[in-house]
């Protein structure tokens, strides 16, 4: 049963939250920094001590009472008052127009400020600048009138402190303050002014010219002092550089006999130097002389004499090496001739078979016929027994190869057996002696 009734209170709240925000959004004034507040419809006591119906808030934020309270806003920016006076009496008679500017705003001091809400609370800026307008103008034309023309042309901040002193009784009560006052022009119809500016002119012009002459007397008599002093300058500048010139000769002359002296003894320095080098030449050009007839003569005969003692002792043990050698050779091969059994030369033919049938067919082919005429009977015989001419003559030059070497190279070929023939004897090796 208590669901139903959620929605409710959810709505009740917001529309309390509304509430709220509207009565905040309504009632709440914030004040800005260039103005104040007049909450109006209640009485208190001021800070005077006097009983007042409003309230000023002049920073922050105040909530306005509903029903009981109104408010209302005071501007608290300057007014410009522009001040226009013609024909104001000075001192001494003598009539003047002023042109003169006042910043003027609603004092902010709490003594005076309510003066200004009780004249001025719901008005207009303009009305306010009316007011200290005219304000301010009378009181112009009463400071003008204890002052000279001089003074109020010459002394102006005089005249505006005067004039701030002498209205600022009156623009408190008004609950205005003068915040700054500038005089922009001061005049007079009858050209006192300008009497007084040429009367000044004359004098200054006057002062101006005595001051130039004087200045003038005063350049020629320094230029006159100053010419004397530069004469006097240059006359000693003239002594000083004679006198210097007079030190340089003396030092120049006495430069150059030292250069002199010293070249004298350079002289006989490099001569004594020049000879003495010439002897230490002559020493070192004998001992190149003697180097050079070593290098030319002595040494290449040494060099000769121990290269022909070293030929002959190398010529002597490659003689004695070749005798061993071919001592140790003949030996083996004799030894090995015996081994064979007469078969020796069989098996060196079987060694040097390409040699021997490379030289047997290099024998057959230079044999050229340049032109050969073939006649057959029919039997088809003829060209045969042609081409069998070729390896007939091969094997005619191995009978002859054969029979040069005592060897059957066709029966070794086939491997063919000879009767055994009685060894030869190996033939006697001795040893070559080396010659001396």
């Amino acid at each position: 049963m208590t669901t139903p009734l959620l929605p409710l209170v959810g709505a009740g709240v917001a529309l309390l939250l509304l509430g709220i925000v509207a009565f905040i959004g309504r009632y709440l004034y914030v004040c800005r920094p260039n103005e104040i507040l007049i909450f109006s419809g209640r009485t208190r006591v001021a800070e005077d001590g006097r009983r007042v119906g409003y309230r000023v808030v002049s920073s922050g934020r105040s909530f306005r009472l509903p029903i009981l309270e109104t408010v209302e806003r005071m501007d608290m920016r300057l007014l410009s008052v522009p001040m226009t006076v013609t024909g104001a009496y000075s001192e001494g008679g003598i009539p003047l127009s002023m042109h003169a500017i006042a910043n003027v705003k609603i004092s902010s001091n709490p003594g005076i400020r309510g003066n200004a809400i009780e004249r001025f609370l719901g008005r207009d800026r303009e009305e306010i600048t009316r007011v200290a307008k005219e304000t301010l103008e009378g009181h112009l034309r009463g400071v003008l009138a204890t002052m000279t023309p001089e003074e109020v042309n010459e002394d102006r901040l005089k005249f505006a402190a005067q004039l701030t002193e002498e209205a600022g009784d009156d623009l408190a009560k008004l609950g205005l303050g003068l915040d700054t006052l500038k005089i922009q022009a001061v005049s007079d119809e009858r050209n006192y002014l300008d009497s007084i500016g040429r009367k000044r002119i004359a004098e200054i012009l006057r002062t101006a010219e005595v001051a130039e002459s004087d200045a003038v007397r005063a350049a020629e008599e320094s230029e006159a002092t100053a010419n004397a002093r530069a004469e006097v300058a240059m006359t000693r500048a003239k002594a000083a550089v004679e006198q210097k010139r007079n030190e340089l000769r003396q030092i120049r002359a006495e430069l150059e006999a030292a250069a002199a002296s010293e070249e004298e003894r350079a002289e006989a320095a490099a001569q004594a130097a020049r000879a003495e080098a010439e002897k230490s030449l002559q020493t070192i050009r004998a001992e190149l002389e003697r180097l050079r007839l070593e290098a030319d003569v002595t040494i290449p005969a040494e060099a000769r004499r121990q290269v022909d003692e070293l030929e002959a002792a190398g010529h002597a043990a490659a003689i004695e090496e070749n005798g061993r050698a071919m001592a140790l050779a003949l030996g083996s091969v004799a030894q090995a001739w015996s081994e064979t059994q007469g078969k020796a030369m069989d098996i060196y033919v079987l060694q040097h078979l390409d040699e021997i049938f490379g030289e047997v067919v290099d024998a057959a082919g230079k044999m050229k016929a340049r032109e050969v005429n073939l006649i057959d009977s029919g039997s088809g015989e003829t060209m045969p027994s042609y081409m069998k001419a070729y390896p007939a003559a091969v094997g005619a030059l191995l009978e002859q190869v054969s029979s040069t070497l005592g060897v059957d190279v066709g029966a070794v070929l086939r491997g063919e057996t000879r009767d055994p023939q009685p060894p030869r004897p190996a033939p006697r090796v001795e040893a070559l002696e080396p010659s001396a």
